[in-house]
């Protein structure tokens, strides 16, 4: 169960998950909807637009503009870990936040958590 979730002081269990959208219209949904108690705020990271289907603005230009917090924390969730072994991660393919910040991110994390 530990693997997952991570306990709050408050014996909370909260998902070990950062969950990305460089539109902020759905991360704004989980803030403020009936699941906002479910995740912690600073694990809920949006820009201020999309990359409107182009990947090449999800990975150069208004991408590379968020990798470095989303990056950030991500290292803060995997320093909590007792034993870190790897990542889950879903993403879409489409789309330029999909497939243009997803590759960022995935060659980012080969850089910072590759085979040791």
């Amino acid at each position: 169960f530990n693997t997952f979730f991570s306990e709050t002081g408050a014996g909370k269990h909260v998902p070990r998950a950062v969950m990305v959208d460089l539109e902020p219209t759905v991360c704004d949904e989980i803030r403020t909807g009936t699941y906002r108690q479910l995740f912690h705020p600073e694990q809920i990271i949006s820009g201020k637009e999309d990359a409107a289907n182009n990947f090449a603005r999800g990975h150069y230009t208004i991408g590379k503009e968020i990798v470095d917090l989303v990056l950030d924390r991500v290292r803060k969730l995997a320093d909590n870990c007792t034993g870190l072994q790897g990542f889950i991660g879903f993403h879409t393919v489409g789309g330029g936040t999909g497939s243009g910040l997803g590759s960022l991110l995935l060659e980012r994390l080969s850089v910072d958590y590759g085979k040791e």
